[in-house]
């Protein structure tokens, strides 16, 4: 069954078409990534709508289950014209997309027909990853992976948090990401406390430098977090590392297909609190990862979603001392036929530059 067949299964059996306008779903259900236009999905054919910008690419890599077309004319008759040819009365709409304004100009624009939200139905379709987009995550991970190689022979103390962020998305785009999965950061010495903290334009500081980033690789995310030390590395400090270092060994062990978020966040969140360092540790342990850099399941105290096959999650424990230093180590799990598997090959250990 393939995600368009899986899309109509999945509405309800009074629902004649869905119009995707997300565009990330739009390039889930069509294998072409484009950002002005539309997705129509009736019980009959399919259709992708787009400008003549993008219509020679789109006809190359739609997925032929889906008719291309350009969209010419006034958009009300090429819509009512595509609903009545396919039998439809009523439209499901992306309510987490589509504003209230939007619902109400097509419900305007195209009266006697029905608009009901879908539930968010293709956001649900996607919690589950299929073998090719498991393979997709895994090679921006290793692209990632490669600029946290690199980067460690880049940090000297004349560099700025800005250039170490800067370097890590120059290498990744330059090595096959399209873009970075979102902001990149970088943070050094007291900034290091900051869980998501944003790199300034000053020299990096001595002490802890945490460094989170992603590769966006045909339309996947990847999510890693490594911290190293600056120059120095106090009795205190490599406690903290160790505690987080402990902390992920643990959960990742923990994690099984059937466990919950809630399980798996409590396993490293006792271990991080019982070294002493309790509300140090503010978020969840992790999130899903896919086309979204958040997505379900989640990981953290209140996830009570059960890990299954296809699953693919974050495991990122943390200890943050305000206004001092912080440390967080994180790796990416991907839950296959085999049960869970860590695909974040970049060391864990303590490096002192």
């Amino acid at each position: 069954m393939n995600k368009r067949e899986k899309l109509l299964s999945l509405l309800p059996s009074d629902i004649d078409a869905m119009l995707i306008t997300n565009t990330k779903n739009q390039y889930y259900l069509t294998g072409f990534d484009f950002c002005d236009g539309f997705v129509l999905v009736t019980r009959c054919k399919s259709y992708l709508l787009t400008d003549f910008r993008y219509i020679e690419a789109a006809r190359e890599e739609t997925d032929p289950e889906f008719e291309v077309m350009t969209m010419q004319g006034p958009r009300k008759t090429m819509f009512y014209d595509l609903l009545t040819s396919n039998g439809v009365k009523k439209v499901a709409f992306e309510e987490s997309s589509l504003t209230y304004a939007e619902k109400k100009s097509y419900e305007s624009m195209l009266e006697g027909f029905i608009f009901v939200p879908s539930g968010n139905v293709i956001q649900k379709m996607r919690i589950k990853k299929d073998e090719d987009e498991i393979d997709k995550i895994i090679k921006a991970q290793r692209i990632a992976e490669d600029a946290f190689a690199h980067i460690l022979g880049f940090i000297n103390p004349e560099r700025t948090e800005i250039e170490v962020a800067l370097e890590l998305e120059f290498y990744m785009r330059s090595h096959g990401a399209k873009s970075v999965s979102f902001d990149t950061i970088a943070v050094s010495g007291s900034a290091s406390s900051r869980p998501h903290g944003v790199p300034r334009n000053v020299k990096l500081e001595q002490g802890f430098l945490t460094m989170d980033f992603g590769a966006l690789y045909k339309g996947y995310c990847s999510d890693m977090t490594r911290t190293v030390a600056l120059g120095k590395c106090t009795n205190e400090m490599k406690k903290v590392y160790d505690t987080v270092k402990n902390a992920q060994l643990a959960a990742l062990d923990a994690y099984a297909i059937g466990k919950t978020g809630k399980e798996i966040d409590k396993v490293a969140r006792d271990i991080i609190y019982g070294a002493g360092y309790v509300g140090c540790f503010g978020h969840g342990l992790g999130h899903g990862v896919g086309m979204d850099i958040h997505e379900a399941p989640g990981v953290s105290a209140g996830s009570d979603v059960p890990f299954e096959e296809g699953h693919v999650v974050t495991c990122e424990p943390g200890i943050y001392l305000e206004g001092r230093f912080g440390v967080r180590i994180e790796d990416m799990v991907v839950f296959g036929k085999d049960g869970p598997q860590d695909i974040t090959l970049a060391p864990k250990e303590l490096i002192i530059l």
